[in-house]
């Protein structure tokens, strides 16, 4: 099997930035499961540019009566749907940093949620008011993902690619205190990362690794900082020859863990650390079109268990270019 140069896809901000999942408003900028395929592995292709757009959904809901801190409210039994469609860029350039090849990126999300749950407004006193049901829409660019390092060796052994990275979500997207629904997190989160992807030309089988560790500054606006979070993607493929391209199918897991606890006044619910994990499986198909590729890929991932966090399914639907 000929091995391709495929582009990196990144994490961006349309995580659900604006939902319930962990930390503040139960959610954080990192996605679970959007990384570990042969897709977002390094590029490998100097003076390279990959233009992607993904489209992601996710539909969820909390436990019975669990609380989740959101912004100057205190909510339970919370549902939400947002659906986000992002533009993501990278180029590769000629340069070589410790033996390995330098690209950078920005990806920008456009983001439609709506929250549904029963709220408690926080006062000015810090004691929460009667609860209500509540419903809150939203929609508008979200927090801007900055990849201004990605340093990729793709020579350490065959088929194997593996780079480190660093991405920085900006907090670009509007954000207020007094809504339920928000499409930005109005802090900034900085996420060094690790991927390797193992794709082989023998024999079609892929093994694909992300993990990565976020440390997010304050939200100064709730005064609340969401403890630093550990996450791990992994995808198991099996890639065949189909109508003149390369189409693979398998299995895709997530485990994302907080490793440290909120902190701050506005985190009246304590530490709460969240935790989810899922697998589900994914499909993908690659095509040459004269010097560039076409590439698509679908996974969905239901979560299976999470502790202080929304729960659900994630569905992403990836379609890019190479040049």
């Amino acid at each position: 099997m000929k091995r391709n140069h495929y582009p990196i896809l990144i994490s961006c901000a349309l995580s659900l930035a604006a939902t319930c999942r962990a930390e503040e408003y139960g959610s954080a900028h990192y996605l679970p499961g959007a990384m570990a395929s042969f897709i977002d592995a390094f590029p490998g292709k100097p003076g390279g540019l990959a233009i992607l757009n993904y489209f992601s959904y996710y539909d969820a809901s909390s436990p019975i009566n669990a609380q989740l801190p959101m912004g100057g409210f205190l909510s339970a039994d919370v549902a939400g749907t947002v659906y986000a469609d992002s533009i993501l860029a990278v180029y590769q350039t000629h340069a070589n940093v410790l033996g390995a090849g330098y690209a950078f990126g920005v990806c920008v999300p456009y983001v439609w949620l709506e929250v549904d749950g029963r709220a408690q407004r926080i006062g000015p006193d810090g004691v929460p008011g009667p609860a209500h049901n509540a419903r809150d829409t939203a929609n508008g660019i979200g927090d801007i993902t900055l990849l201004p390092v990605m340093l990729g060796w793709t020579d350490l052994a065959p088929d194997l690619k593996v780079d480190f990275r660093l991405g920085i979500y900006a907090p670009t997207g509007e954000f207020d205190k007094s809504q339920l629904a928000n499409v930005g997190k109005n802090y900034w989160t900085f996420e060094p990362g690790i991927m390797a992807s193992w794709l082989s030309t023998k024999t079609g089988t892929e093994v694909s690794l992300y993990s990565a560790v976020d440390f997010n500054t304050a939200n100064n606006d709730t005064d609340y900082t969401s403890g630093t979070s550990l996450h791990f993607d992994l995808t198991v493929a099996q890639h065949l020859p189909l109508w003149g391209g390369i189409a693979g199918i398998g299995a895709s897991a997530f485990y994302y863990q907080q490793i440290t606890g909120d902190r701050g006044s506005g985190a009246r619910l304590g530490g709460f650390e969240g935790m989810t994990c899922g697998v589900g499986p994914v499909i993908s198909y690659v095509r040459s079109i004269g010097d560039n590729q076409l590439l698509a890929e679908l996974k969905w991932l239901p979560e299976l268990d999470m502790d202080k966090r929304l729960q659900g399914d994630y569905v992403w639907f990836k379609l890019g270019l190479m040049f």
